[in-house]
């Protein structure tokens, strides 16, 4: 049996793992108290200190993000306790930019990256995260990343790379959905309903060059290493 065989079982091991804790943490969100999130910042940063580019290598990277369509910036931030994955676009109180939103999800890697998935519809429940985005796009991209993958995302346990709740500048990804959005904002003409976003969003996201994406990953000993300056705080 080859290295990515080994990988591809060891990946439907740990997804099956990653279900059951998934279930868990859907079911019991919390706040986070601010001491408790820089403790925990912090304590991630000097977990990692010494991963180099083969270590940073092996993870995916993920996220979701939600894209408004004329709101006054775009896309906003969704903050999320643990265990929420989709929470409402929040619009400018007493202003219609009336047309809604899209919730987006994706992955990256050094090498490669996911298909980006629209998620239509409904809450994003910890069995439909498992059945819409674990199995048919996780799972599949395992061999992607060589032997012994390890899935970045918030607050999930098993085989994972945990990233505290509320902390997007631990993540990479952050920067591309950042690079979307300003793509997005200036297109002529701009997308008119949530088809026209859905297809812009896609489209520019499959044109960012993964050099790109490699640069973003290969600073991420410098992020360990600023938020452990930061004592745990925010490093941007």
């Amino acid at each position: 049996m080859d290295g990515r065989s080994i990988t591809w079982l060891a990946f439907l091991v740990f997804q099956d793992v990653v279900s059951k804790e998934l279930l868990n943490d859907f079911q019991k969100p919390k706040a986070i108290p601010e001491e408790e999130h820089r403790v925990a910042r912090l304590l991630i940063a000097h977990e990692h200190r010494n991963w180099g580019i083969e270590e940073w290598g092996r993870v995916l990277f993920t996220d979701e993000s939600r894209f408004c369509l004329r709101s006054p910036d775009d896309r906003q931030r969704v903050w999320r306790s643990t265990g929420e994955r989709v929470a409402q676009c929040n619009f400018a109180p007493g202003i219609s930019f009336g047309s809604g939103s899209i919730m987006v999800w994706g992955g990256i890697s050094m090498e490669a990256r996911t298909e980006l998935v629209v998620v239509n519809g409904g809450a994003m429940t910890a069995n439909r995260y498992i059945r819409d985005i674990l199995e048919p796009h996780v799972v599949p991209f395992a061999p992607f990343i060589g032997n012994d993958p390890i899935l970045m995302h918030d607050n999930a346990r098993p085989r994972i790379a945990q990233i505290p709740a509320r902390s997007p500048d631990l993540n990479p990804i952050e920067h591309v959905w950042d690079k979307v959005e300003r793509r997005v904002k200036v297109r002529t003409p701009a997308p008119a309903n949530l088809r026209d976003l859905s297809a812009a969003i896609i489209q520019e996201c499959q044109e960012i060059d993964q050099a790109v994406i490699q640069d973003l990953l290969e600073g991420m000993p410098r992020r360990m290493e600023a938020v452990i300056q930061a004592r745990g705080g925010n490093i941007r």
